[in-house]
Parts: C-alpha cells; structure tokens; sequence
C-alpha cells in the first residue's frame, strides 16, 4: 500500500479575499452565487458550492482493479474560494467508501493550515427511503458526513482505500467512481427569529402534550427556499423520534449555528441530491431548536434521515460529533422539550415502544414491522455509530424528562 502523498508547497498568506484558481477543463462543475460584501448581516444571501474532482496522488499512478482507479485520490494544496463546511461525494449512492477521508483547510483570518481532520465516511444510513420519488430521482449521489470548518479559503484532501486480503499481498479495496471534494459556502449570517415557547395553558388544553417549544424557522436561520424542490411530502403520522448527531464536528459557536445548518442544507440539497435538508429538526449545543425540512413543524413531513424508517417518524439531529464528546445538557434537555410537544401531538408516550415498517436496509428487511423506543437513536433502525455512543447513552434521560414534560 502506498503512503500518503504528503506535499509542502509553501503558501502565501491570503489577503481576506482569496482569488480562485481556473478550474480545470475535466473538473466537475463548480455552482457559485454572488455576495455582496456590504450586505447586512442580518440578510440571507445563497452562498456556494465549489465541486473539485479529485485526482491520483499515488506516486507510480499504479491503478487499483476495479472503476475507481488509484486506491490514493485528492486534491493538492490550492486556493479556492471562501468556505465553512466541506465534504466528499461520488456517483453511486449505492456504494460504500471504504477508506479514510481527511481534509485540512486554511483559516482565512488567520492564514494557518488545520491539522488534518476525518471525514465520517459511512453516511449511507442517511437519506430517503428505497424506492421512494425522492430516491429515484437520479440526482442523489453517495457522501461522507459533511465537516465544519469555519471561513477558510485553502484547502487540501486525500482519500485512500482500505487494503483487504492475505497480509502478505494485501490490495486496496476499489474507491468509488466520481470522487469530488465540496467546499460549501452557508453565505451570511442571519440574525435567527425564533417563535417563543407556547403558554402552560396549551398543555392543559390537550393532555400528555407538552408545550411548544421555542423553535427558530427556516427564514429564521436563512434558508435559501430556491434550492430545494418546490412542494411538500407527508407521511400520516408521528409515531417515533430517531435522534442523530450531524457528525459535522464540535468547533463551532452557538451564533454559527445558523450557518452551520445552511452549509447541511446546501450540502444535502447541491451536493447529494436530496429535494431538501434530511432532517425535521437541528438542535444546537445550546438547546436551540431549529426548523429542519420544510412542510410544517406540526405536520408529519416526511424526511430523509434514517435509512428505511423516514415513515411516520422525525429525524432530529445534535449538531455536532458525539462519538467521544458528551452532549451538553441543555442540548438534552431540548431533545425532552421537542419530542414532548411534537410527539404529544398525536398521543405518543415517549417512554413507549411503537411499531414501523422498515422500508429496507441494512439491520431489517423491507416490509418487517419492528418494534422500537418511541424516542431511538439512529443506531437502532440502522447498523450506524450515529448519534455517537455519548449521545446515545443520553437518549434514557431525554425520554424520562419528555414524559414529565407531558405530565405522565
């Protein structure tokens, strides 16, 4: 197996814009909108997506058996245009990228190079049901989880495929067709709007509902309406929580978490192919909940979250990586709040157990009714380390304090 392609061409220090290189003739191409740097900070703008294709770093190009070519793709160190969050996607969602992914990126106000950083490659779990419209759209596309990075204006990746075989001739597992690196602009920061809590008499109205509460909305967090597909799909009924973790990494501040959400819904939308964000709710490290695919926050809008139980289900995901990084309270305490209200909309206890038809993956087959916690973690519908073990050994303590909520 060969090294890592380790370059050290030096790099100026960038002025506070970066001029962008010219894409090459073969590059995929790049989908960028215009900013205006004397916008308000308070106004939305659509930000961008620059798509780099990656390229052979092995030293001899020697190429792997298979479609993919060298088991060692990436893109050297170059200039770009600003971003925050970047990923690697490739052609067939279908396929699994076994290998690891890293990026390191340059801090535009700084000018220093980040240590490089993992990219979660298994994101598979993720997405819209088999066989549904938005499956079989043609446009989705296979993906690592994206990373925030903050404003950076360089960047640097590699990809490199596991070996798999005898020890003494080991060979590298194929990479997938069509490997392109995402750079994703969120654009600028909206001043989040948030609808206040409902008042306790909501609660007495109708029983085990617990009240609303604060909850920033799309416009609120800045969502650009033109990228996704016009129209709303609807399954009939809430029956369960999958909690998630965004796995976009744990540096960011409660004021970017906007931004963060704009970069997933960017990248979920121009980058995978998806018709809008996957999930129904993001909910900051803080314990600020946010509006997440669109349709309405009382209606059962399905989404694209976990793989084969988007039906009659939300998706609510925890910024950030909790593999390691114990969740914080508050964002706990906000999973308790969310569900308590949302569920109780339709008579859900969320310390029981409920039924869903699994739409086909990888731990139940398509059509097998499975019998899970009304508040579970993605793990459980599907073979995943997500929300992360942290995270997941919290989901005890959110459906006790849900039901309380709820007054059961």
């Amino acid at each position: 197996m060969h090294g890592y392609l380790a370059t050290s061409i030096g790099i100026t220090c960038a002025a506070t814009l970066a001029l962008p290189l010219a894409a090459p003739a073969t590059a995929a191409p790049t989908t960028l909108a215009a900013r205006d740097p004397a916008a308000s900070s308070e106004a939305s703008t659509p930000g961008s997506t620059q798509s780099l294709r990656l390229r052979p770093l092995a030293r001899d190009r020697v190429a792997t058996p298979g479609p993919s070519g060298p088991a060692e793709q990436g893109v050297t160190r170059r200039d770009v245009h600003r971003f925050s969050l970047v990923g690697v996607v490739w052609d067939d969602p279908d396929t699994e990228l076994h290998g690891r992914v890293q990026v390191r990126t340059r801090s535009t106000g700084t000018g220093t190079w980040s240590a490089w950083q993992d990219l979660e490659t298994h994101n598979a779990e993720h997405g819209a049901d088999p066989g549904t419209a938005e499956r079989a759209s043609g446009r989705v596309r296979g993906a690592t989880a994206p990373l925030w990075v903050g404003d950076c204006d360089g960047v640097e990746a590699r990809v490199r495929a596991e070996s798999a075989g005898a020890t003494a001739a080991p060979r590298s597992v194929p990479l997938p067709g069509g490997l392109r690196l995402e750079l994703v602009d969120p654009g600028l920061t909206t001043r989040a709007a948030e609808v206040p809590e409902s008042v306790p008499a909501e609660r007495r109205a109708k029983p085990y509902a617990g009240p609303r509460p604060g909850i920033v909305t799309r416009s609120g967090w800045g969502a650009d309406e033109s990228l996704r597909e016009r129209g709303f799909r609807y399954t009939t009924k809430v029956k369960a929580a999958f909690v998630h973790h965004s796995a976009t990494g744990n540096n960011y501040r409660c004021s970017q978490a906007p931004s963060v959400i704009r970069g997933i819904y960017r990248y979920h939308v121009r980058s995978l192919g998806w018709r809008d964000i996957g999930y129904n709710f993001l909910i900051d490290k803080c314990g600020k909940i946010y509006e997440g695919r669109a349709g309405g926050v009382k209606r059962a809008v399905l989404g694209a979250h976990t793989l084969g139980f988007n039906s009659n289900s939300m998706g609510v995901a925890v910024l950030g990586t909790y593999t390691s990084k114990q969740p914080t309270s508050a964002a706990v305490k906000a999973i308790a709040r969310l569900t308590a209200w949302k569920l109780g909309l339709y008579g859900v206890n969320p310390r029981g157990k409920t039924y869903l038809k699994s739409g086909g993956g990888n731990l139940y087959r398509k059509g097998r009714n499975v019998r899970l916690n009304v508040i579970s973690g993605h793990r459980d519908g599907f073979a995943t380390d997500c929300p992360g073990k942290k995270l997941y050994a919290k989901l005890g303590t959110a459906r006790t304090t849900a039901a309380r909520y709820q007054g059961r």
